[in-house]
């Protein structure tokens, strides 16, 4: 889409365009000259006359449009975010306006506390669901979802039938899937609408055992592409005799297709995976589960080949299948980096980090990495997250950022081969970290929930209300003194 030209000033429009025709237009009596590219359809079209077009609209929401487009950092919220975004499609510049209006790269270094969410009624978050254009999907109190468009203007709110969501996804365009531990099912919602859409139950007519299943975690969805358009839902279900495993369900029958991990459910190490990530490019899925008890910390971490549904690598911690240098530092979390094609996990008590490489997985393929001077606290009730390419980590004392340096990524946030590092390629001395929040954050209570959406990282507290919402500010940077 073309960039903007004009102005509207009171008198007239702006100058001339050097990539393409310039359109006058006179919004309620006062002149505009924009570049006709970068216009609707229908206004760039119109028979060309010597008189600039008139639009019978309000010429002050065109304004500020502009102003916003212009100049993101500086513009003033004369209007809510919807209310422009609304207007801006009449003129073709909607996606010029989101993206305006859009918070810089997420950056774990710079990135601080820009906004707090807080639903109307019921405000204590169940379940997150960002979307990588900034959006949110939040359940909250007794089944009810509200949206929030990646403006963060706040769309629409509805009550499921569900008494308390536990687990909730986007499904682009306007769809939300969502679970309860305390219901069997995995439902589909249209959000804008408030409408149940389906609902997928898990059951074999041969096993008597595998009934009313309830949902315990659903994968988060790969980011938008052309190739996203028929990626599955996987999502673990639990029946009450614990028979457990990861349903594969297609996007657009909302049937189910493949059953991968059945397990009996009867010890720690076949328990209901509580996190599942789907690997594409590998052709693998990723499912971890994770207890704590009076003697600490123990879980596993498997990959299945989605072809096959076979287990191609597993570690169960503390012993078990799997090798680690840190025995007796079981992990009290672990996700998966899909770019860089890496597994993280944060120990229990040292609270270190610890990555392996997908690529190069072995009994022990893990490389540690200890936290900064305020990493004292251990890793007891820390959740660890992995969004573009860097690791956030919460704490006791706080939410760290981990993330590689740029000349080690070969400009591709891949990881690669260092000169001397160890042969599984990942080298511990090219990590970074840092505590992005202060002291008086990190007193507002330990952080519950953690998801990366867009250019946003959604935090929720144990017993806070509402959504925190952490970006890089358009001031970070180089600030003038003079």
């Amino acid at each position: 889409m073309g960039t903007v030209d004009g102005g509207g000033g009171g008198g007239g429009g702006g100058g001339g365009s050097k990539s393409g025709t310039v359109k006058q237009l006179n919004v309620g009596g006062k002149l505009f000259s924009l570049e006709a590219s970068s216009l609707s359809l229908s206004l760039s079209l119109d028979s060309p006359s010597p008189n600039p077009t008139f639009v019978d609209r309000d010429p002050a929401l065109l304004s500020a449009i502009l102003a916003a487009i212009r100049a993101p950092s500086s513009a003033a919220a004369a209007f809510p975010a919807r209310v422009l975004l609304d207007e801006a499609h009449f003129y073709g510049l909607h996606e010029q306006l989101l993206a305006a209006l859009s918070p810089p790269p997420l950056r774990g270094f710079s990135v601080s506390l820009a906004s707090t969410l807080c639903p109307a009624s019921e405000p204590y978050p169940t379940a997150l669901a960002p979307h990588h254009d900034g959006s949110l999907c939040l359940a909250h109190g007794i089944g009810q979802v509200t949206y929030y468009s990646p403006a963060l203007d706040h769309l629409a709110t509805f009550r499921t039938h569900l008494h308390r969501i536990t687990s909730l996804r986007q499904l682009p365009p306007s769809l939300v899937v969502l679970g309860s531990a305390s219901a069997p099912g995995l439902h589909v919602y249209d959000f804008l609408e408030g409408r149940h859409v389906a609902s997928v139950q898990w059951w074999d007519p041969t096993d008597t055992r595998v009934s009313k299943a309830k949902v315990i975690a659903i994968a988060a969805r790969p980011p938008a592409d052309a190739a996203d358009n028929n990626s599955p839902i996987l999502a673990t279900f639990e029946s009450p005799h614990r028979e457990n495993c990861i349903v594969v369900v297609d996007p657009v029958t909302l049937k189910p297709t493949q059953e991968i991990g059945r397990q009996s459910g009867s010890a720690a190490k076949s328990s209901t995976p509580d996190r599942v990530v789907h690997l594409p490019a590998l052709g693998l899925v990723f499912a971890s589960f994770v207890s704590s008890g009076a003697f600490g910390y123990s879980g596993y971490m498997r990959l299945w080949d989605i072809r096959s549904g076979n287990v191609v690598w597993e570690v169960s911690e503390p012993g078990g299948a799997g090798r680690s240098s840190r025995f007796g530092d079981p992990f009290a979390d672990a996700d998966v980096d899909v770019k860089q094609q890496a597994i993280y996990k944060v120990c229990s008590k040292s609270g270190d980090v610890a990555v392996a490489d997908l690529r190069c997985l072995g009994n022990d393929p893990w490389v540690y990495m200890s936290s900064g001077p305020r990493g004292s606290g251990g890793g007891y009730g820390s959740v660890l997250h992995c969004h573009q390419s860097q690791v956030f980590v919460s704490r006791k004392d706080g939410l760290e950022a981990w993330s590689r340096l740029e000349e080690q990524r070969h400009n591709t946030g891949d990881l690669a081969e260092q000169p001397g590092t160890k042969e599984r390629g990942i080298d511990e001395r090219s990590y970074r970290s840092c505590y992005v929040d202060t002291e008086e954050d990190a007193k507002r209570g330990m952080i519950q929930m953690m998801e990366g959406g867009g250019d946003r990282l959604f935090v929720t507290r144990v017993e806070m209300q509402g959504v925190e919402v952490w970006e890089t500010s358009h001031l970070a940077g180089a600030i003038p003194l003079s």
